[in-house]
């Protein structure tokens, strides 16, 4: 989970500096925007993180509980 934050937040600050070089800002607050963004990216993706892994984990666990449980046919109802 550490990878993902720590990428969210390179993502972050790359995109923050580049559009705030891109809009001619000076460089402090080129830097400053770029860590404000980067904070934020690298939040989001810590979330975003938890869910994934989160919903991954549910879906293994579904598939090994119907591998352990498979359905079982009802019987047929016999008229007489």
């Amino acid at each position: 989970m550490k990878s993902f934050m720590i990428f969210g937040a390179i993502v972050g600050f790359l995109i923050g500096a580049g559009l705030s070089l891109a809009d001619d800002c000076p460089w402090p607050t080129a830097l400053w925007r770029a860590g404000a963004a980067a904070l934020a990216l690298g939040m989001l993706t810590r979330w975003w993180s938890r869910v994934w892994l989160h919903s991954l984990r549910d879906a293994i666990n579904q598939s090994r509980y119907q591998r352990a449980n498979p359905p079982t046919k009802p019987k047929p109802v016999v008229k007489t």
